[in-house]
Formats: structure tokens, C-alpha cells, sequence
């Protein structure tokens, strides 16, 4: 709005169209004048309170369109007087939702006018470009999809820890909330190893990278030695539910583990991922990509998509990527009572007597048996008489 009446625009066009029967121009003087305001050069008290009662006698007759975009416009300009600010909040939908996100400052006056009409603003809050951590978090402790979403797609509010954490729990099973976690290229792919199947062709690899550079650090127990044949002996026979429940209770995964793909095309991904955590051989997952299912043996690029993904994942990472997918840890295999123990290794007894034995005082060698402090000697060697010349 001009700050004086020498900057005052020429309106007679507008009343022209006023003197059209029919012809409603409150939207149309509502636009112009935010921003003639948003424009002026100056803004003096006279023209701020011109502008205040203007706005808020047309923001409740105009349409939602016309309101959401002043709302756009308006909410985060510092000087907009807040009665503005509370006339808009006062609409509900679309327009308060940009007030709310928007304005510089929530004030209690603020808050109520927007919590008039009884509806959550929480989504309105999670698009905030000053969310703090703690905020953050609580916000995704709520388990709203509209929250969630508007959270992952807040470019201005960093996300992690637990409010990371959370939010990438739930985009396992929400492609949509997926899709917008993954479009922030702040997040490192360690970060997001839940969302794999998910991801695009580039942002697997470099998940699976991540998760490589840290999955050898911790045991991989080895498979039971049947593993192969009992599952080639299934695919063949193409007993697909036998085959899935058998891999399963071989890794320790749970019933219908399948299922956390998010759509039927990445279940195999999912699977040869699990082929690989079971230590299949090449040979054995390649017969299996043949003979399961009928429709995957017919796709030549399907098959060879399926022996890169196994060939270039190691079984280490395959094992921490499914872990990440499913969000269950895989089953550590203990060693069989029967299994073979180093004589010098840690664990033997030898090694906790030599250990405790240093904690004791020292007793005399007369005291000490030799058989108790040596172990058995091999028995010699035959020799070989040595011929001289």
C-alpha cells in the first residue's frame, strides 16, 4: 500500500470494472493492495493500519485460492501486521497451514487462531524452517503420515537421530515417505540402509558400500552345510513356500519376510540378497533365479540383474543390508558342543588355567605335577640313518 498519496497508483481501472454487474473484485483488490504493501519504498503507521483493516474486512469473502496465495505471500514478511496474520489463520486448510509454517514467529494470539477450527496444524509445524531437534523429534513420535511427510520434505530443518530414526522405521513400508528421504542428499547412505530397495541403481551402490566398510567387523557364522541342497532341491520342485520358509529359518528372519518389499518387482532383489547371507554358491543361486518362479526365468536382463546384485554384495554385507531392511536381526550360530576348540586358543580350558594361574601366588615346582603343566609330547619321529660318503 503507498505510504503517501503523491505514490498512489491509478485505480480507475478498477473502478470501471466495478461498475460490471456480476463481476466480484474483492480477490482482485486484495492482490493488488498485498503488493502495493509488500512494494512500498516506506510503510508509516497511517499506511500499515490502512492496509490491516483492508485486509481484514475482504480476507473472510474472498475465495481459498486467493487467500492461500496472500497467505503465501504475506506470512513471512516481518512487517505484516498480525491481525493480518490472525485473519488468515482464522480460514483453517490450506491458508492457515501457510501462516503456520511460514510466519517469523508463532505467538500464543497466533496459535489459537489457528487451532480455532479444532484440526491438527501439526503437518503445518513439521514445515517449519526453524524446527529444532528436540521438536523434530517429537513431531515424528507422533506416527502421523501427514507429520512424516511433511517432516522429510522440510529441505530447512536437518533430520537425525531419532527423529531420523523414526522416520526411516516407517518408510520401509511407504514408498512415498521413502521417496522423500532419499531426495535429501544430506543424509549418508549408512543412514539410510533400510530404505534399499527403495533406492535407485546409484544409491544402492553407494548404500551398499557403506554398509560394506563396516560389516566385516562383525561375525559372520557359517551356514548350515545342507543350505544349498535344501533349497535347490525346493526351487526345483517349484514349492515357492517351502523355498521362502526354508531360507527364512536358515537365517533366522521371520515368516513371510517377503513381504517387506515394497512391491512385487524388488522381492527378488530381496531375496537374492538372502541367498547371498546364507553363503549359497553362484552356481546355486543362479539355478534358483532359474527354476522358482517361471516368469523371472523367461527375463534374460532380469536374471543377469539378479547375478550382479549377488556377485558384487559380499555375504557379510548382504547379511547387515537385510537386517537394515527387515529390521530384525539375523540368527548367530553357536558352535556345536562337539565343535573343534583350539588347544592354545582362548577359550580352551589350557588358556583360563594359564590365566588364573598368573592371578595366584607362586607355589614351588615341587608342588606343581608335570602332567598338570605340560601338555602330551608328540611321539618321535622316525628317523633316517645318515649314509656317509
Amino acid at each position: 500500500m503507498p505510504s503517501s498519496a503523491d505514490d498512489a497508483p491509478d485505480l480507475s481501472g478498477l473502478i470501471e470494472l466495478s461498475r460490471i454487474e456480476h463481476l466480484d473484485l474483492k480477490p482482485v483488490v486484495l492482490r493488488v493492495q498485498t503488493d502495493l504493501f509488500l512494494q512500498a519504498a516506506r510503510r508509516d503507521r497511517a499506511a500499515t493500519e490502512a492496509f490491516s483493516a483492508l485486509a481484514c474486512g475482504l480476507i473472510p469473502t474472498v475465495d481459498d485460492e486467493t487467500a492461500a496465495i496472500v497467505a503465501r505471500k504475506l506470512a513471512p514478511f516481518p512487517e505484516t501486521p498480525e491481525a493480518v496474520l490472525l485473519s488468515l489463520a482464522r480460514r483453517g486448510g490450506a491458508v492457515r497451514d501457510a501462516v503456520v509454517a511460514r510466519a517469523p514467529r508463532l505467538t500464543t494470539p497466533l496459535i489459537e487462531a489457528a487451532e480455532a477450527d479444532g484440526t491438527d496444524m501439526g503437518p503445518a509445524l513439521a514445515a517449519r524452517a526453524d524446527l529444532g531437534r528436540a521438536t523434530a523429534a517429537d513431531l515424528a513420535g507422533r506416527a502421523d503420515p501427514a507429520v512424516d511427510l511433511a517432516l522429510a520434505r522440510n529441505a530447512d530443518t536437518p533430520l537425525s537421530g531419532e527423529a531420523l530414526a523414526r522416520l526411516t522405521g516407517r518408510a520401509r513400508r511407504n514408498p512415498e515417505l521413502a521417496a522423500a528421504l532419499l531426495a535429501r542428499s544430506e543424509l549418508a547412505p549408512a543412514e539410510i540402509a533400510p530404505l534399499y530397495l527403495h533406492a535407485d541403481p546409484g544409491r544402492r551402490e553407494a548404500i551398499a558400500a557403506a554398509v560394506e566398510a563396516t560389516a566385516a567387523l562383525r561375525p559372520c557364522p557359517p551356514p548350515p552345510r545342507e543350505a544349498g541342497a535344501v533349497l535347490t532341491g525346493l526351487s526345483a520342485g517349484h514349492d515357492i513356500g517351502g523355498f521362502v520358509a526354508a531360507l527364512g529359518d536358515i537365517l533366522g528372519l521371520p515368516k513371510g519376510f517377503l513381504a517387506a518389499a515394497p512391491d512385487p518387482a524388488t522381492r527378488y532383489d530381496l531375496l537374492t540378497l538372502a541367498l547371498r547371507a546364507a553363503d549359497l554358491h553362484e552356481e546355486e543361486a543362479v539355478y534358483v533365479f532359474l527354476t522358482l518362479n517361471e516368469t523371472v526365468a523367461r527375463s534374460a536382463e532380469r536374471v543377469f540383474e539378479l547375478v550382479r546384485l549377488f556377485r558384487t554384495t559380499s555375504r557379510a554385507a548382504a547379511r547387515d543390508l537385510l537386517s537394515a531392511i527387515l529390521d530384525a536381526p539375523l540368527r548367530e550360530r553357536a558352535a556345536a558342543p562337539e565343535a573343534h576348540r583350539p588347544y592354545h586358543g582362548p577359550e580352551s580350558a589350557k588358556g583360563r588355567q594359564a590365566e588364573s594361574s598368573k592371578s595366584r601366588p607362586a607355589e614351588s615346582s615341587k608342588s606343581r605335577p608335570v602332567a598338570a603343566e605340560r601338555a602330551p609330547l608328540r611321539p618321535a619321529l622316525p628317523g633316517r640313518a645318515r649314509k656317509t660318503p
